[in-house]
């Protein structure tokens, strides 16, 4: 593989360590799921790392027991040089209480970002207090060379805690020149457009495993569909874009040869590709192009 929907991709090994020498540009490495792994020449920062099965013990003979599709990529614990976790929302596959531990421990330097709605739970998951910043939708943040600019996410809906604070975060991450768009578990809403209308997305990687009623009546909320995804980037004038969150549980995945089918017949432009294991997908800075907002507002609840 030499192109995708990332820039540049080449098979690879998952780098446990940091990279020597670093990457010239941001490079990704899906860990299943919603997870990444960004590798900068400054930084390696983690997405919603999901490297465990805490999931299939919690739902052990239930209807929907999550037993995993895939192995993890590598054991929690084993990712070293990691500075910075992020976290889009609580639910299990991404706030993981199996993985939040070991990388704390094995990264004694390492911060977490959650939603500020989540903080209690990322504590009482493994991650230490003092570590941990909760993160509120349009306050950005920074640390090191990283920014950090959390939005609304919808995961079917742009949910509150008793706070009036959002259950869902996405990120707008700013990184050695090259910006690039995780929204965590999110469908289309209204305002999404304008909230991401300031800054030019060079990268979105983006759910695709779509929703349903069945799913929906059985508590498994969802995601965007392929096509959904893929309008929201020809839309946005994204410099490209990697489809994720498939293939982890066999209830809430997608037909990955009717997804192929898809992408094969859309333009090239901009690129869009679903994630592999195994692969590098670099990003390249510069490729992404703002779009002015319909209404000029950002919107939250």
């Amino acid at each position: 593989m030499s192109q995708s929907g990332a820039g540049s991709a080449r098979r690879t090994t998952l780098p446990l360590r940091r990279s020597r020498p670093a990457p010239s540009s941001p490079t990704l490495f899906w860990l299943g799921q919603a997870g990444f792994l960004i590798e900068s020449s400054s930084m390696r920062i983690l997405i919603d790392p999901y490297l465990s099965d805490s999931l299939a013990a919690k739902y052990r003979g239930t209807t929907r027991p999550h037993v995993r599709m895939m192995e993890p990529p590598a054991a929690p614990g084993a990712l070293r040089d990691i500075d910075l976790v992020l976290a889009t929302h609580g639910h299990g596959d991404h706030l993981d209480p199996g993985s939040l531990g070991p990388i704390a421990e094995a990264n004694p330097e390492c911060l977490f970002v959650v939603p500020a709605s989540c903080a209690d739970l990322a504590v009482s998951r493994g991650v230490p207090p003092e570590r941990l910043t909760g993160a509120q939708a349009f306050a950005p943040l920074n640390s090191g060379t990283v920014s950090i600019h959390p939005i609304p996410s919808a995961h079917e809906e742009l949910a509150l805690d008793d706070h009036g604070r959002l259950l869902c975060l996405g990120y707008v991450i700013e990184l050695d020149g090259v910006t690039i768009f995780h929204p965590g578990d999110c469908v289309p809403y209204p305002g999404l457009e304008d909230n991401l209308a300031p800054f030019p997305i060079d990268l979105a990687l983006l759910p695709v495993n779509g929703r349903d009623a069945e799913r929906a009546a059985g508590g498994i909320l969802g995601n965007f569909t392929l096509e959904e995804a893929i309008a929201l980037t020809e839309h946005m004038g994204f410099g490209s874009a990697l489809g994720h969150h498939y293939g982890m549980f066999d209830f809430n995945t997608i037909d990955e040869i009717r997804a192929r089918a898809i992408l094969a017949k859309r333009s090239a432009v901009p690129p869009f590709a679903l994630v592999e294991l195994g692969v590098g997908f670099e990003a390249m800075p510069g490729i992404g192009r703002r779009r002015a907002p319909d209404t000029g507002a950002r919107i939250a609840p």
